[in-house]
């Protein structure tokens, strides 16, 4: 074993950072011609190349770390500083969302000024030295409002979402006549950083019909308008044709979100890589997990681009959070847009942001040899811990290995490896890591003298002065030269305090530092900006109740409930007023997102069941009133619910005077298939067929007693799973989640539901004959009407919290904030609130409320308000709710945060 030399302590341990060169190799690229803000003629992007390397930029091989950060979530004024928080990581590209619906803000008015001057933003993204992958869909889900696709298409009679098809093409057609170009001017190559643009966003996902057709037009229309960077499409389960459909110059990109303790990642990974590679194309994986563990995992695997969703969190201001799928089965997406990235959405540096910095100069340090590297499964190793079924392992171009050896654990574990010359070494593995184990490696491309055997750090950066490692745990380095491997073991770095020591074999002679994480520099001269935290909560106290109307008052009539849409909401609320009066019980099909319903003034309950149909007991009340908010548009397409299905709409729905009910339960043939069913067919009750073949399907069919002129519903009680549903040779599924059957004028004569057998699952079925209610009284508050309100000029009064309020009621309150940035929380029951600072919504929060649905996302209590925003005092919102508690506020609370 070779001794130690130097000190493991060394004096000048903290003040050396600078013990290696650490040349800055700049991303920005100004080709005479090109300056900010001029016109761009006769330029190529000839430098960005695609290969199996990867995404080559100006021929710099390189692995790619790249970080959604997405201006539509951010306020202008921090947009430079979070780029700079990127770039101070080492991440060298960041991806990037355009939605469509931010910019089409209703039908036919566009917006590029501002906190939606996405050029501005790609701009600063050049001068803060980072590559952009620009999607800009047309549908990007992202957990947002409706993808980004307007709610108004929905409205087009004919039109088809996601489709080849002449209506939606050409909205689609509008929306990248005035996108693309700006992306277009903005290329690498011609003076900024658009390296790559994504059409569309995991189609794989979707039912689109034609595929090659969808995606030729994407194709064609971004290629008219000069896009000539690589295209992609990503696949969200890993059909590579169902997302680029196969069309000639769209590069199949793979969104993989695994368990990150899964043992079975690197395979499935591996397995992608070899299938692109036989292709000439790389691994891009344009969104993944967050943890770096996993990060590791894949960039073994073969993955020479690695985009995690989401480092860089952010924060939906305005009604634009989505409704989606994450739920039992559906959830609103909070205002506060985070998973757990190494940047928070207001500006916090987590405790991931070291391990990126390590990951990004692991990567820089192995540059082209990385890149061309060929993954494989690793040899066997021993390993204490839970770890993977089938390790992977990178030859490098030009010689030696990386191998990553997780552990899948949450306790400190060792591995026993072998390398040349070496038998039996023991090294450590942290808690849930990933070690990038580098053996076999020539130096001499770093300038250096012999091989580097074997070492248990990352190797962080090599150069003539000496090899630069990071580690949490333990080091075992060897290193060969003129007299032979010898082999070092260093202690654990500490913060602040890195170990150096130096390595003789003959006249060979290597300077070793290892450091800790949190020490590795950022690349270059590029400043890692302070750390900085929220700070502890305080009261608000200074709160004054406005005399100042929640809405207009001005109605319109229609004959039947319209949508939002049709009467111009977008986004906001929709109020409906009806008289119900001789109704005995009412049934709504649709409603959706959030449905406050009064009778005769009394709330009742709210429901936010994403569009399932519910029945309300009037009680011999005359007046019916509905405030219906939209929370959001569904992000993704989940024929479950009404409301979670793409292009869904909102608002009341339908809405019927129930005239009669009638048990339909018996009376049911069947027809058993495979089973025993004779001829003539048994009649039984629905679901009670009988037999040994538990799970096989059997066909439940009758005619049920409709008139030929009415509307009637079918209701499947106590339906546990889902069914086919087939009326007068019409199919369609029907889930527990909304069992119920719409039946049209002359629909019903003949019912068949498919149903496996299960014993005792079932309950009975009842048919209702439906009436419109009809002659409503409608009033429109988009989202700018809401918003003009809450900047009007009002007298108050001085209030004091805890503020009682009456279940329906509303009332706008000003609260007195400190200066700065500000995360703000709100405490007690049975009351929604929507703050509003500087014309825009904050957020929204929805306090202790059994109706409450679930949220997903980020943190559902928190709203922030940028300092930018701050005058000094927010206005709120606040409606009491039904069904609980007397509706209170209780506590408002402000905490500064970074900015």
């Amino acid at each position: 074993m070779e001794p130690r030399h130097g000190g493991l302590d060394h004096p000048d341990a903290a003040d050396d950072r600078h013990l290696l060169p650490r040349p800055e190799i700049p991303l920005r690229n100004e080709p005479p011609g090109r300056k900010r803000g001029c016109e761009v003629t006769d330029l190529s992007t000839e430098a960005v190349e695609l290969g199996a390397s990867g995404l080559v930029l100006d021929g710099r091989e390189e692995a790619l770390l790249c970080a959604s950060l997405f201006y539509f979530r951010l306020p202008r004024e921090v947009w430079e500083a979070r780029l700079a928080q990127v770039r101070a990581t080492g991440y060298r590209a960041i991806d990037v969302y355009l939605p469509w619906n931010f910019h089409e803000t209703a039908p036919g008015e566009w917006d590029f000024e501002g906190r939606r001057d996405v050029g501005a933003f790609l701009d600063l993204a050049h001068e803060a030295g980072l590559a952009v992958i620009a999607r800009p869909g047309p549908y990007i889900c992202s957990e947002w409002d409706g993808g980004a696709l307007p709610s108004w298409l929905a409205l087009e009679d004919g039109l088809r979402l996601r489709q080849a098809e002449p209506r939606f093409l050409a909205q689609v057609r509008s929306w990248f006549d005035r996108v693309m170009p700006l992306i277009a001017e903005r290329q690498w190559g011609r003076g900024g950083s658009v390296v790559a643009v994504q059409l569309e966003n995991e189609l794989d996902f979707f039912d689109t019909h034609d595929r090659h057709a969808y995606i030729t037009s994407l194709r064609d229309m971004a290629i008219e308008h000069g896009i000539d960077v690589p295209l992609v499409a990503c696949a969200g389960q890993g059909d590579l044709v169902g997302a680029t459909g196969g069309v000639e110059g769209v590069v199949p990109a793979f969104n993989f979100y695994p368990d990150d303790r899964s043992a079975f990642v690197e395979p499935e990974v591996r397995r992608y890589a070899e299938l692109v590679a036989g292709r000439g194309e790389p691994l891009l994986v344009t969104e993944t997990n967050r943890h770096h563990a996993t990060l590791r995992r894949l960039l073994v695997s073969g993955a020479t681009l690695l985009a995690p969703y989401l480092q860089a969190s952010g924060y939906d201001f305005g009604y634009t959070p989505s409704v989606g799928n994450w739920g039992d089965p559906g959830g609103f997406m909070t205002h506060d847009y985070d998973f757990g990235g190494y940047l928070s959405p207001v500006g916090e540096a987590r405790s991931a942001t070291s391990e990126a910095r390590v990951l990004a100069a692991f990567v820089r340090t192995l540059g082209p040899a990385l890149a061309r590297a060929v993954t494989q499964a690793s040899d066997t190793l021993r390993v204490s811990v839970p770890t993977s079924a089938s390790p992977s392992q990178l030859a490098l171009d030009g010689g030696g290995t990386v191998t990553g050896i997780p552990n899948l654990g949450d306790e400190w574990g060792t591995a026993v490896i072998d390398a040349a010359g070496l038998s039996d070494v023991e090294v450590k593995l942290p808690p849930f890591s990933c070690l990038l184990l580098v053996r076999d490696l020539p130096l001499a491309r770093f300038g250096l003298p012999g091989t580097l055997r074997l070492a248990s750090a990352d190797l962080v950066g090599a150069g003539p002065d000496g090899i630069e490692l990071a580690s949490l745990a333990p080091s075992v380095i060897a290193l060969e030269g003129a007299d032979g491997v010898k082999l070092v073991e260093l202690r654990a770095p500490q913060p602040g305090a890195s170990v150096l020591t130096t390595v003789s074999s003959g006249a060979d002679r290597w300077d070793l530092v290892v450091r800790h994480p949190d020490d590795v520099p950022a690349p270059g001269d590029v400043q890692i900006p302070a750390a900085a935290a929220v700070g502890e909560p305080e009261a608000v106290t200074g709160v004054a109740r406005l005399d100042t109307e929640t809405r207009s008052g001005a109605t319109k009539s229609y004959e039947l409930a319209p949508s939002s849409e049709s009467v111009g909401v977008y986004r906001g609320r929709t109020h409906y007023a009806a008289s119900v009066r001789g109704v005995g019980e009412l049934l709504i099909e649709g409603a959706s997102d959030i449905v406050d319903l009064a009778l005769d003034g009394l709330a009742l309950p709210t429901v936010a069941r994403f569009g399932a149909t519910f029945r309300v007991p009037v009680d011999g009340a005359g007046a019916f009133e509905a405030t219906v908010e939209t929370w959001g548009h569904s992000n993704f397409d989940d024929s479950r619910l009404p409301g979670l299905a793409i292009g869904s709409l909102r608002g009341l729905g339908r809405v019927w005077s129930v005239a009669a009910s009638e048990d339909v339960t018996a009376l049911w043939t069947v027809d058993g298939g495979e089973q025993w069913a004779g001829d003539p067919a048994p009649l039984r009750t629905l679901g009670g067929w009988s037999s040994t073949r538990i799970g096989r399907p059997a066909t439940y069919r009758r005619a049920l007693p409709v008139d030929g002129t009415s509307h009637y519903a079918l209701h499947l009680d106590g339906l546990s799973r889902p069914c086919e549903v087939s009326v007068d040779g019409t199919d369609w599924m029907v889930s527990p989640e909304d069992p119920w059957v719409h039946l049209a004028p002359g629909e019903g004569a003949d019912v068949a539901i498919t149903l496996p057998h299960w014993p005792g699952s079932e309950g009975g079925a009842a048919l209702l004959r439906l009436e419109a209610v009809r002659d409503w009284q409608v009033e429109a508050q988009p989202d700018t009407a809401i918003l003009a309100l809450a900047e009007q000029q009002s007298d108050g009064e001085d209030a004091r919290l805890p503020l009682e309020i009456e279940p329906g009621e509303e009332t706008w309150l000003d609260v007195e904030v400190p200066a700065g940035g500000l995360s703000l929380r709100f405490e007690g029951a049975q009351v929604r609130v929507s703050a509003f600072a500087r014309g825009e919504l904050l957020g929204r929060v929805w306090l202790e409320d059994a109706a409450r649905p679930r949220f997903t996302g980020g943190d559902p209590g928190r709203l922030w308000i940028p300092a930018s925003w701050n005058t000094g005092a927010v206005r709120l919102l606040v409606r009491g709710t039904a069904g609980g508690v007397q509706p209170c506020l209780e506590r408002v609370t402000a905490a500064a945060t970074p900015e």
